[in-house]
C-alpha cells in the first residue's frame, strides 16, 4: 500500500484538515460541500479504505438514494481509491451482491439504495461493525429524518463511527440539506471545497475551459454548479439573513426590545419571540416555539424572560379571549392593529431591512422559518404574487412585535405618494 501518511498525490490539500480531523476521530460526521470537480467524492473514498486497513473492525456502508446509481458511481469509486493506493488486488469487487470484501479479514464495503429504508436495518457484517457510512449525493435523499433513520439502523456495536456526507449544495436555501446545517452540532465538521482547490492536471484542460466558460455565459449557474454556491431559486423572501450567536454581552446593549406574539395551541404552535430593531438591522434572540402549550403557561413561560423586556407585547389580535386570558395572568399585552395590506406591509419591511441577524440556539424555529420562506410557484412555474400564510408563525410574531415601525415606514410611503398626486 502506498504510504498513508503521504497523500498528496491523491487527495487535494484543502482536505488536509478533514483527514487530520478523521484520523484523530475529532468529530462523527463530516459533511463535504462542494461543486462540481472539488474531488470529495474521491476524497470520501480514499478515507474510507484508509480507514478500514488501519482498523480491521470497521466495515463500510455506502449510500445513493436510488439503488440504480450505485455501480457507475460510487462503486466505480471505491474501486479507484483502492487501486490508487495498491491495494487494488486486495479486494474483491462482487456486483451481483453489490459488495467489496477484502479478502485479508472479511469486512465487506456494502453499496446500498435508500429505495426502502427499512430493509437496510438488516444489514449486518459476521465481524465488527459498520464503522464507516457515505452519503453520496446527500441532496437525494428525503431530508435529515431519512438520515437519521439510516444511521440509527446502522451506528450500532461500536464506538466510533465517521459518517461521510458528500453533495452539491441546491440552489434553494429551504431546501432541507442548506437548512440543516445553520444548525451547530459538536460532532459535526462543515467542509466546503472547489475545482479551484484541486491541481488542474487532476481536472484536465477540457474541464477547466468548460467551467471557465460557463463563468463568462452565466455567473449565476457557474457559481453554483462549480463553486457550491447557494444562489437561490427567485422565490426567497428573506435574502437578507445572517444566522449567527448573539453573545449575552450584544443582548445587554439592547434598549429597544420589542415582543410578538402569534397564538396556536393544537396544529400550530404558540410563538413568542423578542427582538431589538434599530438603524436597518433587526436581532432575533429569544423564542418560545411549543403546540400544546396552555395561555397560563405560556405567561409562565413569559415571565421568567420578561425582566429583560419592558413595553408591551404586541399579539395577533384575531385572538381577544387568549389576549385577555395573558393580562389575567400579569401580562402587559395589546393586539396587533392590523389593517389592509398588513401582511404584505410587514414582509416587505422586514426583508427590506439591512439585516436579520437570528441567533440559531436560542431561535432555532425563528431561524428556520426565515430562511425556509418562499413564494410559491403556479401549475405554470411562475411566482405567485402573494405571500404564503404557512410555516410563519415566528414570522407573524416578529410583524406584529414590530407593528409600530412598520407603520412609521407605511405611512411615509404614503406620504410620499400623496405628494406626488
Amino acid at each position: 500500500m502506498k504510504n498513508q501518511t503521504n497523500l498528496s498525490g491523491l487527495i487535494a490539500p484543502s482536505f488536509n484538515s478533514v483527514h487530520r480531523h478523521i484520523q484523530n476521530g475529532d468529530y462523527t460526521h463530516y459533511w463535504l460541500k462542494g461543486g462540481r470537480g472539488s474531488t470529495k467524492s474521491s476524497f470520501a473514498a480514499i478515507e474510507i479504505i484508509l480507514g478500514m486497513l488501519k482498523c480491521p473492525d470497521r466495515s463500510a456502508v455506502v449510500l445513493r438514494k436510488v439503488k440504480a446509481n450505485l455501480r457507475d458511481s460510487v462503486m466505480a469509486q471505491m474501486e479507484w481509491a483502492a487501486e490508487m493506493l495498491g491495494v487494488g488486488h486486495l479486494w474483491q469487487m462482487k456486483y451481483s451482491t453489490s459488495e467489496m470484501v477484502y479478502e485479508k479479514t472479511g469486512q465487506k464495503i456494502l453499496f446500498c439504495g435508500a429505495d426502502d429504508v427499512h430493509k437496510l436495518k438488516s444489514k449486518k457484517v459476521k465481524n465488527g461493525y459498520f464503522g464507516y457510512i457515505w452519503y453520496e449525493e446527500l441532496d437525494e435523499f428525503g431530508g435529515m429524518d431519512e438520515i437519521r433513520s439510516i444511521n440509527q439502523s446502522l451506528m450500532r456495536g461500536g464506538d466510533k463511527f465517521t459518517v461521510l456526507y458528500t453533495y452539491n449544495p441546491p440552489r434553494s436555501a429551504v431546501n432541507w440539506v442548506n437548512a440543516e446545517t445553520v444548525y451547530e452540532r459538536p460532532d459535526r465538521y462543515l467542509h466546503s471545497s472547489t475545482y479551484l482547490d484541486v491541481d488542474p492536471e487532476w481536472l484536465g484542460k477540457q474541464f477547466i475551459i468548460e467551467a471557465e466558460t460557463l463563468k463568462e455565459n452565466n455567473r449565476e449557474l457557474y457559481e453554483h454548479e462549480y463553486m457550491g454556491a447557494v444562489t437561490g431559486t427567485g422565490g426567497e423572501v428573506f435574502r437578507n439573513v445572517t444566522v449567527r450567536e448573539i453573545s449575552d454581552e450584544e443582548i445587554e446593549t439592547f434598549d429597544k426590545v420589542k415582543c410578538g406574539i402569534d397564538f396556536g395551541y393544537a396544529a400550530d404552535p404558540f410563538a413568542y419571540v423578542a427582538c431589538q430593531y434599530h438603524r436597518g438591522r433587526l436581532f432575533i434572540f429569544d423564542e418560545i416555539y411549543k403546540t400544546g402549550l396552555s395561555n397560563r403557561a405560556a405567561a409562565r413561560e413569559i415571565e421568567k424572560r420578561k425582566r429583560r423586556y419592558e413595553g408591551f407585547i404586541t399579539c395577533d389580535s384575531a385572538e381577544p379571549k387568549s389576549i385577555q386570558e395573558l393580562r389575567g395572568e400579569g401580562l402587559r399585552v395589546r393586539g396587533a392593529r392590523k389593517g389592509p395590506d398588513s401582511v404584505a406591509y410587514g414582509i416587505k419591511f422586514l426583508s427590506s431591512t439591512d439585516e436579520i441577524i437570528i441567533d440559531p440556539k436560542r431561535c432555532p424555529n425563528a431561524a428556520r422559518e426565515f430562511l425556509r420562506y418562499e413564494i410559491e410557484r403556479g401549475a405554470d412555474g411562475m411566482l405567485r404574487s402573494c405571500y404564503p400564510d404557512k410555516n410563519n408563525h415566528t414570522i407573524d410574531a416578529v410583524r406584529y412585535a414590530l407593528e409600530d415601525e412598520i407603520g412609521r415606514k407605511h405611512v411615509r410611503i404614503i406620504d410620499r405618494r400623496s405628494l406626488r398626486l
